[in-house]
This record gives structure tokens, sequence and C-alpha cells, in this order.
């Protein structure tokens, strides 16, 4: 497995957010975590990214154990998140902010080739490359954010909320984008609240309830699963 969490818990000072989660993420898939606000999905990202420290358990990244790591050396790694609220720098151009998704690397070949790529999946990026990002659109300024997490050419690809605040056309784009990046080979864990578009395209899914995985199985089991439906999807 590329990722392996067991029996994580966490904490927010005396108020326990992960109540020892245990997940996996294959080389190669898309993983959905879905559940309602404050379940604890985006706190499990920031566990993985190293961004909030685990109370016990272990986090596994590669075959390698990552629990302690800090968020920087998890980057060099391979672990790239895209957080939630998107989180660009708002007052940098398109291109300053793709470079600052760089800043590990030193390699200026293989940087310029990645700078294409988010430029082939994003071609509004292209367009916008002066323009300061602060400015643009939120679905600009989301595409502009994967594009940014993908500059650190990533093994694990961490997507918090992608299609927030989106129209629902953009909405299916970022999606056929998302299905783009892992066919092209990224490995995806996708936090998302639209638990429809999610699971469609997910190879595998979790449903967290406050802090607790509470069901998990392939994404079109867990579409068609009349407990997921009448919770998240708006199915009775």
């Amino acid at each position: 497995m590329l990722l392996e969490l067991q029996d994580v818990t966490l904490l927010y000072g005396r108020i326990q957010a992960l109540h020892g989660i245990s997940m996996t993420v294959g080389e190669g898939e898309i993983v959905a975590l879905i559940g309602a606000n404050g379940a604890g999905k985006t706190t499990t990202m920031r566990a993985i990214s190293g961004l909030r420290p685990v109370a016990q358990g272990s986090i596994r990244f590669n075959g390698e154990d990552i629990t302690k790591m800090r968020a920087d050396l998890r980057v060099v790694r391979g672990v790239s998140q895209s957080p939630e609220g998107r989180g660009i720098f708002p007052g940098m151009t398109v291109r300053e902010n793709l470079e600052m998704g760089a800043y590990t690397r030193r390699n200026r070949a293989e940087i310029k080739e990645d700078m294409d790529r988010a430029f082939t999946l994003f071609p509004r990026l292209k367009e916008r490359e002066k323009q300061v990002g602060g400015t643009m659109s939120g679905g600009e300024q989301q595409m502009l954010a994967v594009g940014r997490a993908l500059m650190s050419r990533p093994k694990l690809l961490l997507l918090d909320e992608p299609s927030m605040g989106l129209a629902p056309m953009l909405i299916q784009q970022i999606f056929d984008i998302i299905v783009e990046i892992n066919q092209q080979g990224t490995t995806v864990l996708l936090v998302e609240q639209n638990a429809q578009q999610a699971l469609s395209r997910a190879h595998r899914a979790y449903v967290l309830e406050t802090g607790r995985i509470v069901k998990s199985g392939t994404g079109s089991e867990l579409l068609h699963d009349p407990s997921v439906k009448d919770a998240y999807l708006g199915v009775a």
C-alpha cells in the first residue's frame, strides 16, 4: 500500500477529533473520504500531510513511517496537498504560485516539464499566467491550487474539497481533470462534500462520522448503499 493509517487518534486540545481511524490508499487509486461537516475529513488530511500532530497510531507512506516527520519532508517524499479553501498566494501571479509548488526541487528542466503539464491540464492558467492569483475567479483559483500541488510531482495528491463553491459546469470539469491526473499515474486521496461526484469516480471510499470510519467499500458499492444514499446523496 502507498499510504496506511493505523489506529490514528488526533486531538484539538481536549477534543478528540479522530478516534483510532485505519485506512489505506493503494498506488494508482482514487480513494474518496466522505462525510458531513465536522466529521474529521480535513483533520485526516492534515494528519497525513503533517500539519497536525498525531496523538496515537501510525502513518506509513511508501513503506516508511512518517508519523512524526515534518510536513516539508513529507512533500519531498511525495505527499502534496491542495487545501480546503484553495490557499493560493493571492499577491503572486499564476506562474509564481506554480513555482512555489516546486520549492523543494532543483531540476529546472523537470520543473518546466511540470509547468507545461499544469498549463495543459488547465489551459485557463496559461491564459492567466501573469495575472495575480487573488484577482481570479473561484474556479480559476481552484485550478491553480491543484496545479500548484502537482508541481512537487507527488506520488500522492491530497485534494480537500476541490469542488467547494464552484458552478456545476466547473465541478464536472474539475472531477474530469482529477480522473485524468490519476490516469497519468498520480494516486489521489479525495475529501469531498459532493459525494455523488466523488463516489462515481473513486476506486474505493470511506465514510467518516464524528471522527470514526463507519463504512468502506468500492465507490460503486457506496454509491448504491441505501444508508449512504439517505445520508449523503439526498436520496431517501
